[in-house]
């Protein structure tokens, strides 16, 4: 998010220009404050926020802190969306899937607030609570935000006090849980789990080729019967040499990766020679169906990636122990959305970010209509 920085918001269409005070992001790291409200500020007129949206078993979510969300999520992708898809991208079905984009975005700010709020009925079980420092610090925050900003800009947001406050403890909270939960995790990684190794490798592709003009053409049985021969001399010479010396001579490209014991990114047949080869080794050619390979090993345990797949493991472990926790919570829950209320929240306006290379952050927000 947009913690730590100090954020100008400029609403072309009320006319006005809203500053909040740079925070550090040290300040707010645990509680996910300074951003949040500012992004998601220029919302639809006469929105009413103590409308219920959705409940959560007995509990009513309002419309604000919802609306909150979803504008804030929107405001994180604009730049991108609208530089690449254009300034409808909201009303459109860029994924096929029968939804438009504002609707994709606003399913998953509901199921957003949905773990907010399972993951604040379960603060208990792990002995989380706010501390009176962090109550309080969350309501000067929301003070400020009510004092530094427009009577216009705060009645389109439905915005007050009250509000602003509850966001900021569903997020504080979805933070501590977050870190909580995911602590139970095993983090011990043996180095055989762990290892991984390096290669480097030329590609030639079997499918097609550039011809003298400059098309992209396909082989011709005879074209490809001499492709192999080529292929098969220049496995030769890489292996009398060196594998960079043999793709200068021959036109080709080296390139490099690396690979673990149960690797499902590579071709099988690519993975079986590289755990036949010793280090240095130069494979015989690897035939696959739409590519000719030639591989080397470089190192068996390469440190510095065998580190970062022990630290991948981990990470994975933690975010499925969260997710399984959080998903067996959810079960125990009724979670109703009232989708007539919820179709007032929709994205009139485009939000502009420009990030400065400062100490602090200083983030733009445009809206037009």
């Amino acid at each position: 998010g947009l913690v730590g920085s100090e954020m100008c918001i400029r609403d072309r269409s009320c006319h006005g220009i809203y500053q909040e005070e740079p925070m550090r992001a040290k300040r707010w790291s645990a509680l996910l404050l300074s951003g949040v409200m500012a992004a998601s500020m220029l919302t639809g007129c006469g929105m009413n926020k103590n409308e219920t949206v959705a409940t959560f078993d007995e509990t009513e979510v309002p419309l604000g802190v919802a609306n909150f969300a979803a504008r804030f999520l929107q405001a994180t992708y604009d730049d991108f969306y609208v530089a690449y898809f254009g300034e409808d991208v909201w009303s459109s079905d860029l994924y096929n899937n029968g939804t438009t984009m504002q609707d994709n975005i606003k399913d998953s700010v509901m199921q957003s607030l949905f773990d907010m709020y399972t993951l604040e009925a379960h603060m208990a079980e792990y002995d989380v609570e706010l501390t009176e420092d962090d109550k309080a610090e969350i309501a000067d925050t929301a003070a400020a935000f009510i004092a530094d900003n427009s009577k216009d800009a705060l009645d389109a947001l439905g915005a007050d006090e009250e509000t602003v406050e509850r966001y900021l403890t569903l997020a504080t909270i979805q933070n501590r849980m977050h870190t909580a939960i995911i602590a139970d995790a095993d983090t011990n990684v043996t180095d055989e789990e762990a290892n991984t190794s390096s290669y480097s490798y030329v590609k030639v592709s079997k499918q097609s080729h550039t011809d003298e003009d400059g098309n992209t053409v396909e082989y011709t049985d005879t074209e490809l019967t001499l492709l192999g021969k080529t292929v098969g001399m220049f496995d030769m010479d890489a292996k009398a040499g060196t594998l960079e010396d043999a793709a200068e001579q021959y036109d080709y490209t080296v390139s490099s990766g690396t690979f673990t014991a149960d690797d499902s990114t590579l071709d099988e047949a690519v993975l079986t020679a590289l755990q036949g080869l010793d280090e240095g080794e130069v494979s015989d050619v690897i035939d696959t169906d739409t590519d000719y390979y030639v591989v080397r090993l470089d190192e068996k345990t390469d440190a510095d990636a065998t580190e970062t797949t022990r630290q991948n493991i981990i990470s994975q472990r933690q975010s499925d122990l969260y997710d399984e926790t959080l998903k067996g919570w959810e079960d125990e829950h009724d979670w109703t959305v009232k989708d007539s209320v919820w179709a007032k929240v929709t994205f009139d306006n485009l939000f502009t970010t420009t990030v400065e290379d400062t100490e602090t952050e200083t983030v733009t927000e445009s809206a037009t209509e």
